[in-house]
């Protein structure tokens, strides 16, 4: 029988198979792995990628050996002539080095190495699902406005950061995305987290947005949030406010925001203008249209530029805003989150499209927990061509991400250095690994950590192959540390972390003790892992009996008291940063999102049972505050 594919897939960075969590290697199918070569490949018939252009990452005060004399045409336009070595005070950013004798440019980045980290950080804060956290002056969904009240009464308790939920962009369409994490851009913001009333242009408005304002707030009522009808009206608020904004004459901020981001923003904008009149999704458009840099696509910006220009305004609006909701503003820090990957069929994906393996879809492998994996729909970059471009879309994704921020979560960090791949038309089990020069990808993101003042976060649960979250720590990334999931008690985890209960895709505090987490699951059809709750549910107890709870471990009327023990005993341990969710503080018993479901679960469409107001004034919310507040830990 002929090999589906003569060459070997480790020359195209695709390991030809895997380990799983029990120690078992798993092959994939010859032709699978021939599918992924050709989608990695320009030319499937190569023995492997091409070299593409030259990239060097060196350490900021190394002084680098030169081959021949070259100047360093620095960032800032400043030209730097170099003989026999670099000079070792070169500034940490992105250059250009032009050899004397003709030979090619070289993209020279010069990175701190490790990422920004106060040595004396040791916080505790929220972690909020900002859709969720509805005030009397939400329409139907938490906005910036409400992460901006929320942070200002964060800093009154004592908190040193508030961890939010991704904010990246939907495509401006219905149904609206619910998820966070499959966004149509990860670089701009979601409009549907604008408060109304603070958009420039909303007080000449005032008398159009009376009646949209009740209708707004009546969603509050609403057991799910609404994104169509928020969507539904808040454009229409939003229409009205740019017309009344755009017959003031505007504003020179605006001009200047736009000037900023240049031909990013522009792109995007022009994504939004041609997804309101084809839909959210690229693929589907005319083929004229179906590329950023056909003519058609210029003709298209040019004939509505009035259009493109409203969308650029909401995100000069949204930005405004989220620096009214930061650390600088509120005295609580965010930490923002950022997503692992973007819908194929988004603005990002038609951006970056020469990049991408389009018909791929990164996933995990299947495990303990996820028999068959997982299939998350997200395109992965093809690593010699994000190379190729001098990793310029993660330079701009993750400066985008730090904007505002004080610290950022990287959500799957163990990305930076391979991502699960599953074939075309295949499933879960039939990927592999395909590797990232993880050693360029973190000294970028140290290079912007440094930059924003901001430490980094990375989620590493899950499979992590060995030596990964040793290079991660060596980076200054903290690693994530989940009641849920580790063995040790608190006390034992590492100091070089951030420590929680659970997160978003996870069970709540009361619905593990109570075990409405396991009959949710069992009421939508879904096999439960028995061990794996009743090991939750182990760990929980032993962690509350570790915080002071004496009780017996029956379930009764005692959540409060198990959430606040097993939250104080975090709170006693090492590590640098303690998180509490929202959720736990009001005692939610549904979990944000419940994973392998589409629509058995209101995933990711879940309002607090309380209001911010409530939340404020709540003395068991308190009571969790003040079990948060950390001591320095014992010698």
């Amino acid at each position: 029988m002929t090999d589906p594919h003569p060459h070997d897939p480790q020359a195209w960075g695709i390991d030809p198979g895997w380990w799983d969590v029990q120690g078992t290697w798993h092959e994939p199918d010859r032709r699978h792995l021939a599918a992924l070569i050709e989608a990695a490949g320009e030319d499937p018939a190569a023995p492997g990628p091409p070299a593409g252009p030259p990239l060097w990452t060196i350490r900021a005060g190394s002084a680098q050996r030169l081959r021949s004399p070259c100047e360093v045409d620095l960032e800032d336009g400043t030209v730097v002539r170099a003989t026999d070595s670099l000079p070792p005070d070169l500034p940490i950013g992105y250059h250009r080095l032009v050899p004397h004798d003709g030979g090619p440019e070289t993209r020279l980045i010069v990175s701190p190495g490790r990422c920004h980290l106060p040595p004396d950080l040791r916080v505790w804060g929220w972690a909020v699902q900002l859709y969720a956290a509805r005030s009397a002056q939400s329409w139907g969904i938490g906005d910036l406005g409400d992460l901006a009240r929320l942070g200002r009464w964060a800093f009154d308790e004592g908190a040193g950061v508030l961890a939010v939920n991704p904010l990246h962009a939907a495509a401006p369409v219905t149904p609206q995305q619910p998820s966070p994490y499959y966004p149509t851009s990860r670089r701009w913001r979601n409009p549907l987290f604008l408060r109304i009333a603070d958009v420039p242009g909303a007080a000449l408005a005032a008398s159009e947005l009376e009646a949209l304002d009740a209708a707004g707030r009546a969603l509050n009522a609403g057991d799910r949030i609404d994104r169509d009808e928020v969507f539904r009206l808040k454009a229409t608020a939003l229409e009205a406010c740019w017309l009344r904004f755009e017959r003031a004459g505007g504003d020179p901020d605006f001009d200047r925001f736009v000037a900023e981001h240049g031909g990013s923003l522009a792109t995007f904008a022009t994504f939004c203008a041609v997804a309101e009149r084809h839909g959210g999704g690229w693929r589907d458009w005319p083929a004229e249209l179906r590329h950023p840099a056909s003519g058609a696509v210029a003709r298209f910006a040019e004939d509505h530029a009035g259009r493109v220009r409203f969308h650029q305004w909401l995100q000069w609006a949204l930005d405004q805003q989220l620096a009214a909701a930061s650390g600088a503003s509120t005295g609580t820090p965010l930490l923002a989150d950022l997503a692992v990957g973007f819908d194929p069929g988004g603005a990002d994906a038609w951006a970056w499209q020469d990049l991408l393996a389009l018909d791929v879809r990164v996933g995990a492998p299947p495990d303990d927990f996820n028999a068959g994996g997982q299939d998350w729909g997200l395109p992965p970059f093809v690593p010699w061509r994000l190379r190729a471009v001098g990793h310029e879309p993660f330079v701009e994704t993750l400066r985008a991400s730090f904007r505002h921020a004080g610290a950022l979560r990287v959500d799957h960090v163990m990305g930076l250095f391979r991502l699960f791949w599953i074939p075309p038309g295949a499933g879960a089990a039939d990927g592999t690994y395909v590797r990232y020069p993880a050693a360029e990808l973190l000294d970028i993101l140290a290079i912007e950590s440094v930059r924003a003042g901001a430490y980094v976060v990375g989620e590493d649960l899950g499979t992590v192959e060995p030596g990964v979250r040793e290079d991660l720590a060596g980076r200054n990334v903290l690693s994530y540390r989940l009641l849920w999931f580790e063995p040790e008690p608190p006390e034992r985890w590492p100091a070089h972390a951030v420590a929680a209960v659970t997160t978003h895709d996870l069970p709540t505090v009361a619905g593990v003790w109570t075990g409405a987490d396991v009959a949710a699951q069992r009421a939508i059809g879904l096999a439960v892992n028995e061990g794996g709750a009743a090991e939750m549910r182990d760990r929980l107890l032993s962690a509350a009996r570790a915080g002071g709870f004496q009780g017996d471990g029956g379930a009764g009327p005692v959540v409060q008291e198990v959430t606040l023990a097993a939250h104080r005993a975090l709170a006693a341990g090492p590590c640098r940063v303690v998180l509490a969710t929202l959720d736990d503080a009001v005692g939610a018993l549904d979990r944000p999102n419940m994973p392998g479901t589409v629509d058995e679960w209101p995933n990711w469409s879940i309002p607090l049972p309380r209001s911010i107001e409530q939340i404020e004034d709540d003395p068991q919310v308190r009571a969790l505050a003040r079990a948060l507040r950390r001591k320095e830990p014992s010698a």
